[in-house]
């Protein structure tokens, strides 16, 4: 005799109501990743500010400008735009990723995007291209919501007497502001969505993969693995520095203010450098950046400075500390990736292995760090006004040397990590 179905048993695993069930706990979990990942950005923005001073903007500008630093950390875009009336003008911009806030929203919306995932082996080009959607939709959200915040208008009070004529017999009182361009940030803010969580990907040992990508994990994660942590180690040791700086110097509000903004962008520069990197770069007129006071030794002259070990080292001899240190932290890296691959893959492997990634990732500390920013107040069009009306902060790379200087010390680290990591057991040995 057949069993007979209960009556009032719940729906099958394939059934619509359970399909539909599934589909609105993805779209949970997705909000829910994206709204810490938008709580982690804002904090240390909001913190850093605080700390640089920036609580004491006048017109309640304090949100607007935490809500740009946001925008700009996910790869937005504001611009700057000013007014000086009839017969002035202003010119203004600023390219700069505030790469403190960036790495806190990274780690917290990775571990969101992995979080479904874990204990799965494969999975499905379809499944993952569905949950990465949910979160692209959320947080291109997010970034509207924070773009329409980030908008705020300036008037710049004139002390010399140039800029007393200016602004009183001309009516040309200076006025800059900023504002944020919604469309360019939410394609750049998916860009950057899209590349984190490709890298999630590749990093996480526990995150499944299509069928067809499974034959590339053991050469691609380890390395992706290693570079995450010397990129995090250097952080590390920054955030170590700036706490007994902080703690032995004063100044701890602006220092402070470099850890919760800025400390990726010193350390990997610095990282950058202990490997023999060159970096071009310019600091005039008020406009400058929290920095260490021997960087700014360098940079601040009226032409574009060379910065590099030994231009540093003219100014502070101690700075030649980072080429041993940059040589250990890489190595470190090296030994980590040859212990997280198979057994059966060789030196030479290893150090084509290190040498790729670490390319790959000076490229991105190249692309992340340079800076540019601008403003300038031109009367009848005869060029910036002096005093404190104008100034300029530049850094950019020489970057095919940064990335031939780190294919050679990929080689020579993955080389010797490999002979490191040989007596430890790794997966693939047999008894």
């Amino acid at each position: 005799m057949s069993e007979q179905p209960r009556s009032g048993s719940g729906p099958g695993p394939g059934t619509p109501t359970s399909r539909a069930s599934h589909a609105a706990h993805g779209w949970l979990q997705a909000l829910l990743a994206v709204l810490a990942a938008v709580v982690a950005m804002a904090v240390p923005a909001a913190l850093g500010l605080w700390a640089a001073g920036a609580a004491e903007l006048p017109e309640g500008a304090f949100l607007d400008v935490a809500a740009a630093v946001v925008v700009l950390a996910a790869g937005g875009s504001v611009d700057i735009a000013g007014d000086a009336g009839a017969i002035a003008e202003t010119s203004a911009d600023l390219s700069v990723l505030p790469l403190s806030v960036s790495l806190a929203g990274a780690l917290v919306i990775a571990a969101g995007f992995l979080r479904p995932l874990r204990h799965r082996a494969v999975a499905g080009g379809r499944e993952l291209a569905g949950w990465a959607l949910r979160i692209a939709v959320l947080w291109a959200l997010a970034l509207i919501g924070l773009s329409a915040l980030a908008s705020h208008t300036f008037t710049i009070p004139i002390e010399d007497p140039t800029g007393a004529i200016i602004g009183d017999l001309l009516d040309a009182t200076p006025r800059l502001g900023f504002r944020a361009d919604i469309p360019l940030t939410v394609v750049f803010g998916l860009l950057w969505l899209a590349a984190l969580l490709v890298l999630t990907l590749l990093v996480s040992r526990r995150a499944p993969l299509p069928p067809g990508l499974v034959r590339f994990q053991e050469s691609v994660r380890p390395a992706a693995f290693a570079m995450v942590v010397l990129l995090l180690a250097c952080v590390a040791v920054g955030v170590v520095i700036g706490l007994v700086v902080a703690a032995t110097r004063g100044n701890a509000g602006d220092v402070f203010a470099v850890i919760l903004l800025g400390l990726p962008n010193l350390v990997w520069l610095a990282f950058t450098l202990g490997l023999g990197a060159t970096w071009e770069g310019k600091v005039e007129g008020p406009f400058g950046l929290p920095m260490p006071q021997v960087l700014e030794a360098v940079l601040r002259t009226p032409d574009v400075s060379t910065l590099n070990i030994r231009s540093l080292a003219d100014q502070d001899a101690n700075v030649w500390w980072l080429v041993p240190a940059a040589a250990v932290l890489l190595l470190g890296a090296a030994f980590v990736m040859a212990v997280r691959s198979p057994a059966r893959m060789r030196a030479w492997q290893h150090a084509l292995h290190l040498a790729v990634a670490l390319v790959l990732t000076v490229l991105m500390i190249c692309l992340t760090v340079r800076l540019s920013a601008h403003y300038g107040l031109s009367l009848l069009g005869l060029g910036d006004l002096g005093g404190n009306l104008s100034g300029e902060v530049l850094l950019r790379p020489q970057l095919w040397t940064a990335l031939g200087l780190a294919a050679l010390w990929g080689l020579v680290a993955g080389f010797l990590g490999s002979l490191l990591a040989s007596p430890v057991r790794r997966r693939g040995e047999v008894e």
